[in-house]
């Protein structure tokens, strides 16, 4: 039996397209590689608050509510928290301020009682009463613990997570959406 010669033209077409593939396959591997090497991240997993490394613990720390009972972290009720530490005699910034975290506490829906706001010292002139609003009494060591919060810009915001670790800080003037899609995001974790 005689078995026809290969169309050299056809054997050709094959090994480029097996380069071809080898190329997409191993190419786009190698430029995945090389854009995580350089740093780079995809605006969607990028945190919009600044990463603390590593996060201050206020585990031991037992603050008091504004009515003298203790605050309790309680890390299995998985409450995260949005801390705001205001210098003494803030007024229009705070009652600004307290009614943006009332806005973003409300676009959490069905996970809004997850969240609680930790505001420490006294309540700014007129500050509504908020379901979310844990007033803190004002406590230097607890305020010592939170990172540069006698920031001369404004006041920063905080997340604590359950465990009592403050793990993001948000400069003053910090966009209250950020906050809201970094929250919102460590909800959906368990």
């Amino acid at each position: 039996m005689n078995l026809p010669a290969p169309d050299p033209a056809r054997t050709r077409r094959g090994r480029l397209m097996l380069v071809a593939l080898f190329l997409l396959f191993f190419g786009s591997a190698a430029g995945a590689g090389l854009l995580r090497l350089s740093g780079w991240m995809p605006a969607g997993l990028k945190n919009h608050g600044e990463l603390l490394q590593p996060p201050a613990d206020l585990r031991e720390m037992r603050p008091l509510l504004a009515d003298g009972t203790p605050y309790e972290w309680n890390p299995a009720s998985r409450t995260w928290r949005i801390a705001v530490a205001p210098p003494a005699g803030c007024a229009a910034d705070c009652g600004h301020l307290l009614a943006e975290l009332d806005k973003v506490w409300r676009l959490f829906g069905h996970n809004a009682d997850k969240v609680e706001i930790l505001w420490l010292g006294p309540l700014p002139p007129g500050a509504p009463a908020l379901p979310e609003l844990r007033p803190l009494r004002a406590d230097d060591t607890l305020r010592a613990a939170l990172p540069r919060a006698d920031d001369p810009a404004g006041i920063p915001l905080y997340v604590i997570d359950p465990n009592g670790f403050v793990i993001l800080r948000y400069p003053p003037q910090a966009d209250p959406a950020g906050i809201r899609t970094d929250v919102a995001r460590l909800l959906k974790l368990k």
